[in-house]
């Protein structure tokens, strides 16, 4: 079985649910499970709920099973042709979607914030259209950009060059947040958000 339902009482997050962006394999290197392990204990002990994208392979599955795990709440959002290929993990909620567009809308509404940790093409685009809508002035939720071993250090210096030779506003620097480690994304999230309200 999964362990109890936790809820940190001490604990009053502004960030009620965390949406996670990760890729569905593992990467080579063992600090990228290592990573997405912390991130799922850091969620279940703050009582945040994690939103993700539903299946049970690679980094996406190891956050959210770890979550589980520690008996905090986990919601899935799978498009229904995926779920022959990645699975889905059990024990937690998940709804079935028609399509990928559908599923990452849904990913959106559902969540208060978003972090980004190591993936493929999919998390790329994940990343690019957060930034795209806040620079449309479509939201204003924090977006954490978990930096782990500078896996996204090309993915930074693109978009600072793309700022740098005025194909975008400067202020695209500042909407992604980067951190280098799991512990540091709840704090971050939170504090931008608080910024935001103030």
């Amino acid at each position: 079985m999964y362990g109890a339902r936790r809820r940190n009482p001490l604990t009053k997050s502004p960030i009620k649910s965390l949406c996670v962006y990760c890729g569905s394999r593992a990467g080579d290197d063992s600090i990228y499970a290592e990573t997405a392990k912390k991130l799922g204990e850091s969620l279940a002990e703050t009582g945040t709920r994690l939103v993700y994208g539903g299946g049970k392979l690679g980094l996406m599955g190891i956050t959210a099973g770890t979550v589980r795990d520690l008996g905090g709440d986990v919601f899935g959002v799978i498009p229904k042709f995926l779920v022959s290929v990645e699975g889905v993990l059990e024990g937690v909620d998940h709804i079935e979607v028609d399509s990928m567009h559908e599923r990452k809308m849904r990913m959106f509404e559902e969540s208060d914030a978003f972090c980004v940790l190591p993936g493929g093409i999919g998390t790329l685009e994940e990343i690019i259209e957060l930034l795209s809508w806040v620079r449309l002035d479509l939201h204003r939720k924090p977006l954490i950009l978990c930096n782990v071993k500078g896996y996204w250090d090309p993915l930074v210096k693109l978009l600072h060059h793309v700022v740098d030779e005025g194909f975008a506003a400067k202020e695209l620097k500042e909407d992604l947040i980067v951190v280098s480690s799991p512990e540091e994304v709840m704090p971050a999230a939170c504090e931008r958000m608080l910024c935001a309200r103030a």
